[in-house]
């Protein structure tokens, strides 16, 4: 055992001193992360009506925290692999308390953009340290184990959130669900101090810091572009934005062929277990979040849930998330990865088939709470393979690699999946009404401003609705057949997606036994590098 309390390669322990402290600092400093990434979406009806913000910026506030986590983590897991990966945890941790303030106390919703970004980029410190610290600390089924447990009550507190956020809309103004994480946020930096490792296997090597840039601009400018996509005369933008993604892309791509010490070992991730598993997580925290946007605001817009009601709707989700990820993690040791995920996978399908044909304008509860626990059954199962076969493909050194991947997993699948889904909404949500409008007998007296009101988003319909109380009612109801018209298309796009996600698991992903013996291989291999490198690194 090092001085540090992590276990060397040699060391038979499979876990550090004092572990049950080490494992509860930090899920609770992923706790932090977490909740800030889920209490936006209940409060998003909130948010419109305060700045009568369209869609897109409604999207953007959803999205934007995810971005800013998912566009840095490359670069800062990296980072925490060389300068340390507490320091960047502690720094994380307190970064995120001003980009609380700054969303909660934005003036507009163009600022409450950008602490939500703020926000994503301390968690971009925080988050992925947790789980480069478990790779790094533990091993064998310890790993597998501590792995389940951060999957399991980090996915369940994100969909706490929205409970939390709609007790505290119920009584406070829509900035308070940004305030909640504050208080976890101090006892998550003490229990850091005092029970984190200072060191556990860091990397010598230095930072690919022109990759680390490349990286961002690439995750940026995808994430962006796709929300941007259904704006009206925001083509050259959007064009733009896609342009700088695929430059950075290519670049990053032969940055990473060529440098010495890369960001992202293309090596190690062109493995069988590491870069299906990356894809095969992308999808199902991409499609549990961007499920969960959406349904926020079917409950609250469609069905008149308050927030309250709307928060509480998802306990199922999280209640079979927690019950089912232990069982995973046996199922993963028994069975394989392959045979987890796949079994994730059902179970996300049915639950994006159930919110197509089931979810309407007069739902009732139980047809909402059985699409939230066939969702959690599904993120519960798939989520600790998804984690777990990045994490065993990679040499500890690379953990931070292996950790921002898994973080992709959640954040820019979360991203990518909110903002295709988001898009969906609003194109689906203006066209529908907009031939409601053409359909109307009283289509022909509403004036381009007003129509442009009416297609920006749920909350400007009622706006428009309040300041003509004559159509007011039939205003709604278009309003509400608009967004399920809208919901419709980012359902069925999400069931594409899980779809693809399950074909590409039952057709690449090796057996349980292949899988082994992969790893067996791979740790080989690692090895007998690392013990190549270590002389060279001596006399150099």
């Amino acid at each position: 055992m090092s001085e540090s309390g992590a276990p060397r390669i040699d060391d038979p322990r499979e876990a550090p001193a004092r572990a049950s402290l080490v494992l509860a600092s930090l899920i609770t400093v992923a706790a932090v992360a977490n909740l800030n990434l889920s209490v936006a979406n209940v409060a998003l009806p909130a948010i419109g009506k305060a700045f009568d913000s369209s869609q897109t910026t409604l999207n953007l506030v959803a999205v934007g925290y995810s971005l800013g986590l998912a566009a840095s983590v490359l670069y800062l897991g990296a980072i925490g692999d060389h300068h340390g990966r507490k320091l960047l945890l502690l720094l994380g941790v307190t970064l995120s308390v001003p980009a609380c303030l700054l969303a909660a106390y934005a003036p507009n919703d163009t600022v409450l953009v950008a602490g939500r970004i703020l926000g994503g980029l301390s968690a971009g410190m925080a988050y992925p340290t947790t789980l480069a610290l478990i790779t790094a600390l533990w091993a064998g089924p310890g790993r597998t184990k501590a792995i389940a447990l951060w999957s399991a009550l980090g996915g369940g507190i994100s969909m706490l959130g929205p409970v939390i956020a709609g007790a505290l809309l119920e009584r406070f103004y829509w900035g308070s669900v940004f305030l909640v994480t504050l208080p976890l946020a101090v006892v998550a930096l003490v229990m850091a101090l005092l029970f984190v490792p200072a060191h556990a296997n860091e990397s010598t090597e230095p930072v690919d810091n022109l990759g680390g840039v490349l990286s961002v601009l690439l995750i940026a400018g995808l994430v962006l572009a796709i929300n941007f996509a259904a704006v009206p005369n925001e083509g050259a933008l959007v064009i733009g934005l896609f342009v700088i993604a695929l430059i950075a892309g290519a670049g990053f791509f032969w940055r990473q062929r060529r440098a010495p010490n890369p960001l992202y070992d293309l090596h190690v991730a062109g493995r069988r277990t590491f870069w299906v598993a990356a894809c095969a997580g992308i999808i199902v925290f991409g499609s549990m979040m961007g499920s969960a946007f959406v349904s926020q605001q079917y409950l609250q817009n469609v069905l008149e849930y308050n927030p309250v009601e709307a928060g509480a709707a998802i306990l199922p989700l999280v209640v079979m998330m927690v019950l089912v990820a232990p069982r995973s993690a046996k199922l993963v040791e028994t069975r394989g990865a392959r045979a987890t995920l796949l079994t994730g996978y059902a179970f996300l399908f049915l639950a994006f088939g159930w919110m197509l044909l089931f979810w309407g304008e007069d739902s009732s509860c139980w047809q909402i709470g059985v699409a939230y626990v066939f969702i959690g059954i599904g993120a519960g199962f798939a989520g600790t393979p998804a984690s777990h076969s990045l994490t065993g493909s990679v040499p500890v050194r690379r953990a931070g690699m292996a950790s921002g991947t898994a973080d992709l997993q959640r954040d820019l699948g979360g991203a990518v999946m909110q903002s295709i889904m988001g898009v969906l909404l609003t194109a689906g949500y203006a066209s529908a009404f907009s031939a409601a409008i053409a359909a109307s007998p009283e289509g022909k007296d509403v004036s381009d401003q007003v129509q442009s009101e009416l297609t920006k988003s749920f909350a400007s319909a009622g706006q428009v609705a309040q300041q003509h109380p004559q159509y007011a009612d039939q205003i709604v109801a278009a309003a509400r057949q608009s967004f399920l018209h809208g919901d419709d298309w980012a359902y069925t796009v999400g069931l594409a997606a899980i779809a693809l996600g399950a074909l590409l698991i039952f057709f690449m992903f090796p057996h349980r036994d292949a899988e082994r013996e992969l790893l067996r291989s791979y740790s080989t291999a690692d090895s007998a590098s690392a013990a190549t490198e270590s002389p060279n690194r001596r006399a150099a």
